[in-house]
């Protein structure tokens, strides 16, 4: 048996940002455009009309100031409210995996390694691109790394849950280090035209560099322990998929073939899920809320992690120990734990104690328990 470690954490940030005042601005311009073309329907009761946004409502229901995207020049047309990328061909590298590999080389760069050292590429992810052939797959190929690959879809816990398999591998000796990279382009999957969502994601990708402790050529965070769980829950759904046009109306511009939630459910429902998770989880590992140094947590709603973040450590949490990277980046889906942990967890000494942790559609909550070395 070999002890995992993380040795090495990338982040891919967009060029591109939009503001809070940009979006509302280009979501009030596309509810006027909306309401004047429905103006008949409107007045008649067959249709609600839309209404506006605010920086305020926004701010408070999140947390979020703006976000990174791909492409804002599509999203902030009120005719169009989507991101607008261009096609590539089959020869060219896929989007996800361009934004994995810049990742990807920043975690081994880091970590002080080569794409020889590795066995093993993960994309873990909430949308993958395509079907098949798995992302990973060409994820590897453009880095030059041999072993194997594959894609793997837990929705915002995607993450957490293939570092559980990365080290789980090497803990077993099958490999001896893995990259598990989080490509998220969200803002292709999120109604823009909602106003009760139209804010919540960015695009991202991270990467993490899980190898043999006996490997690890400098500071470097033990993988003490993990934990997956999963729920079944319809409340946070994306219809979408390869049956669509199979179906009578799958052409249609049908809302549930984008992001769709059921935001006091959610809250309500996951809130407890995610907080005994982590308790027991700690409980299992013999670590108490006092040992615990940080807590890098899914970048949802800054309330939800102010929530779980009372519930694990008993108290108010203190500046510096829950770090939120959300009012910057918005929700990345599964990236956003790790987008914290590689920003946040520098400072941490020889032998502090800290818990990432993701949770959403499924539902799911994953949790790694790691402890700083060096």
């Amino acid at each position: 048996m070999y002890t995992p470690v993380i040795t090495g954490t990338g982040l891919f940030t967009p060029e591109q940002t939009i503001t809070n005042a940009e979006l509302v601005a280009s979501f009030n311009a596309y509810v006027d455009l909306y309401n004047a073309e429905n103006a008949a329907a409107i007045e008649a009761g067959q249709l609600e009309p839309k209404t506006y946004s605010s920086e305020e409502f926004i701010v408070k229901a999140s947390g979020i100031e703006q976000r990174y995207v791909i492409d804002k020049s599509g999203i902030l047309d009120p005719r169009v409210m989507h991101p607008l990328l261009r096609q590539r061909s089959d020869d060219e590298p896929s989007l996800m995996a361009e934004m994995a590999i810049d990742a990807a080389r920043k975690a081994l760069d880091k970590a002080g390694k080569t794409a020889a050292d590795v066995d093993a590429v993960i994309c873990a992810a909430s949308n993958l691109e395509r079907a098949y052939p798995a992302v990973a797959i060409e994820i590897q190929d453009l880095l030059g790394i041999g072993g194997f690959a594959f894609d793997m879809n837990v929705a915002c816990s995607s993450a957490t849950f293939g570092i559980q398999a990365a080290s789980d591998m090497v803990r077993s000796g099958s490999i001896r280090s893995a990259l598990v990279v989080n490509p998220e382009i969200c803002s292709a999957h999120l109604e823009w035209r909602d106003r009760d969502c139209h804010f919540i994601f960015g695009d991202v990708a991270t990467a993490t560099l899980i190898e043999r402790e006996d490997a690890a050529q400098g500071p470097h965070f033990e993988i003490r322990s993990t934990r997956c769980a999963t729920q079944f829950s319809n409340n946070i759904r994306n219809n979408n998929g390869f049956l669509r046009r199979s179906r009578r109306d799958g052409l249609a511009d049908r809302r549930d073939m984008q992001f769709m939630q059921n935001g006091r459910k959610v809250f309500k429902e996951v809130l407890p899920l995610v907080s005994d998770h982590i308790a027991h989880h700690m409980a299992e590992d013999g670590i108490t809320s006092e040992a615990l140094k940080r807590i890098w947590l899914h970048q949802a709603n800054k309330s939800m992690n102010d929530f779980i973040g009372r519930k694990v450590l008993g108290r108010e949490p203190a500046p510096g120990e829950q770090p939120n990277i959300l009012q910057d980046y918005a929700n990345t889906s599964s990236a956003g734990s790790i987008i914290a942990f590689s920003k946040y967890s520098d400072d941490l000494v020889d032998g502090d104690l800290g818990l990432i942790c993701s949770f959403g559609a499924g539902y799911s909550v994953g949790s790694v328990i790691v402890q700083k070395h060096g």
